[in-house]
């Protein structure tokens, strides 16, 4: 999903950095870009849902499509319909590289994906929307790995300090195995699900 908003604007308009990179340009601006981003006072409660369901949609760098249909299927689980929704996305094959460091941004992980470099259970997968199952395997493909994006995260440059507890992760053998489904509390994710909910309900 290629936005063509550059990412620094959309982490403003969003109010929450996208990017490592974009954080210090929300920090500096803390304000919507245009013109009038400083002087907008008045929200709607529309505006307030609409937000939230953006600000979730571009986390995960999903089209308006992927989005209401991952929102179809949480509706139908049990439990609450805003975690299940979370949990749905925080599956997908491209937010897995993501969080077991394999990939410095969503954008990074979807491209790399896209292009084949990775295999689940030793099937290359090359659908960022894959979602994965607990004990699936997702690993860098053989030909791959000696590629400068991938020796760098073998190298731990993109590793979070506080490793996922749904994952496994082998960071020098460039694989992780995810371990269960993940529980809201433990997905990185700004976001009030409860708004985007309402969104849809509406």
């Amino acid at each position: 999903m290629n936005h063509p908003r550059p990412k620094a604007r959309l982490s403003r308009a969003l109010g929450i950095p996208l990017t490592r990179k974009c954080v210090r340009y929300v920090e500096r601006r803390p304000y919507p870009p245009g013109v009038h981003g400083r002087s907008r006072r008045k929200t709607s409660d529309y505006q307030v849902r609409l937000l939230e369901k953006q600000r979730l949609r571009h986390q995960y760098n999903v089209s308006e499509a992927q989005l209401r249909r991952t929102f179809d299927e949480a509706a139908r689980r049990t439990g609450k319909t805003g975690e299940s929704l979370v949990t749905l996305l925080e599956q997908r094959l491209d937010a897995v590289v993501l969080r077991a460091g394999m990939a410095r941004s969503i954008y990074q992980a979807r491209q790399l994906v896209g292009h084949g470099h990775f295999t689940v259970d030793g099937r290359k997968v090359d659908r960022p929307s894959y979602r994965l199952r607990p004990g699936q395997v997702v690993a860098v493909r053989q030909r791959s790995q000696a590629l400068p994006p991938f020796q760098l995260a073998a190298a731990g440059a993109h590793a979070e300090e506080q490793p996922r507890p749904y994952l496994s992760v082998d960071l020098s053998g460039l694989r992780a195995t995810l371990l269960r489904e993940p529980a809201r509390r433990e997905v990185p994710v700004v976001c009030d699900e409860q708004l985007v909910v309402e969104y849809y309900s509406r």
